[in-house]
């Protein structure tokens, strides 16, 4: 379930890439030797602030356990008692409402000026930077695009896609094998330090630092997390209703989390809410994706990321996706979800436009980029057991154009209808 590219690379893939093509990382150069600092939270309360060493892979072997309450949206194992669509709306709502309290009335968001304490600011860049370098070396196609926006933006989104990415770790990289419900506990009660602004290292600073200048609400962080543990206890999903939660979880909170920074057009006449439910299809259409495209290696996991209902309605069963055959009955199943996962992507399409002028380019290229996956599943005779199902370096150069065409496409005078997903 790796984490994608933000709105878009919705960093998250099925328990599967991320350890591979991420690993660790050396961050030896974030270690603050004997320097004590303040900052936001920590220094209003005049407390001072220990940076420590950081990494990639989320240190979670010092400190207590601190009980924390569940998401919101977090429902028990194996019941739904309200439809997820319904849940994640609320979060929608939330988000939605924080946002339009801190709009000008040009339409566009307030970014909060740089305030700290005198010595910290070269060090806070440099934790930005170092966000800067991760999303270019592991989402080179989004980093690209967001050179094209406001500084502050752009740093901000580097610092999210960040911590998307060492909570992913938590379940996919080297150390997946010894986490705990309570290891997943801790990085939720260090989430709740850095919104307070105490972070633990630097790379928690960027992000505490992002959200005190965007109305960020914490609950799609948490959310995130909660996807955590649902890798830890649930391998089969009995219906698409249990699978949204989760693609809700792991990928669609990067949509929710990044919309406040990535701003929407001021002659934007979409509705607040309308966008964070565009933000939000986006997110599921590339965990289906993701799904779609690692149907084999999940299964070589023992993981099946698909609905059983649906499974069985089409004559399949566990039996079946574990053979790995194709067959025509598989076929027809898997153009069905393949149709599924379109639908989202439409809908998606419909909130980029309204996204501020600087942001539209790398939502839209990896749209596209991930739109070709599913093509890409078609072009193998829908052999996603022991095929991957991959863009080409030449046809990722294509969408580029297409890309930055489509995001000079200024918003409809039309008002965007605020219809749930």
């Amino acid at each position: 379930m790796s984490v994608a590219l933000l709105w878009v690379v919705s960093p998250t893939t099925t328990t599967t890439d991320v350890s591979k093509c991420f690993g660790f990382i050396d961050s030896s150069k974030f270690f603050v030797k004997d320097r004590r600092l303040m900052f936001n939270g920590a220094a209003k309360k005049g407390r001072r602030q220990n940076w420590n060493y950081c990494s990639l892979n989320a240190d979670l072997r010092s400190g207590s356990y601190f009980p924390v309450i569940s998401s919101v949206v977090a429902s028990p194992a194996g019941e739904v008692a309200v439809s997820s669509e319904e849940k994640v709306y609320n979060v929608v709502l939330k988000q939605a409402g924080l946002v339009e309290k801190q709009l000008r009335s040009r339409g566009d968001l307030d970014v909060k000026p740089d305030i700290a304490i005198p010595g910290t600011l070269s060090l806070l860049s440099e934790a930005y930077d170092r966000c800067g370098e991760v999303c270019a070396e592991y989402a080179k196609t989004f980093y690209l695009g967001t050179l094209l926006m406001t500084p502050e933006r752009r740093r901000a989104i580097w610092a999210i896609y960040v911590w998307c990415r060492r909570t992913d770790e938590l379940v996919d990289g080297p150390n997946a094998l010894h986490i705990t419900p309570t290891a997943l506990d801790r990085w939720e009660a260090r989430l709740e330090d850095l919104f307070e602004g105490r972070p633990f290292d630097m790379l928690d600073a960027a992000l505490s630092d992002t959200v005190t200048k965007f109305p960020v609400d914490i609950q799609p962080f948490k959310d995130m997390i909660e996807g955590m543990r649902m890798d830890l206890r649930k391998s089969r999903y009995k219906n698409f209703d249990e699978l949204y939660l989760y693609c809700y979880y792991v990928a669609g909170t990067v949509g929710i989390m990044s919309v406040p920074v990535m701003g929407v057009a001021p002659e934007s006449q979409a509705k607040t809410e309308s966008v964070y439910n565009a933000a939000l299809a986006l997110g599921i259409a590339n965990q289906l994706t993701n799904i779609l495209r690692d149907v084999g290696e999940d299964a070589s996991r023992g993981r099946i990321y698909l609905p059983q209902d649906e499974l069985t309605l089409a004559g399949l069963s566990e039996d079946d996706i574990f053979a790995g055959k194709v067959t025509d009955k598989w076929r027809n199943f898997t153009k069905s979800q393949i149709k599924r996962a379109r639908m989202f992507f439409d809908e998606a399409e419909k909130g980029v436009t309204e996204l501020s002028a600087a942001s539209r380019w790398p939502v839209w290229a990896s749209l596209l980029l991930y739109r070709q996956i599913l093509d890409e599943i078609e072009a193998n005779d829908y052999n996603n057991f022991t095929r991957r199902a991959y863009v080409s370096k030449a046809k990722k150069l294509l969408a580029l154009p297409v890309a930055y065409t489509r995001s000079l496409i200024r918003p409809s005078r039309t008002a965007l209808a605020s219809n749930k997903i």
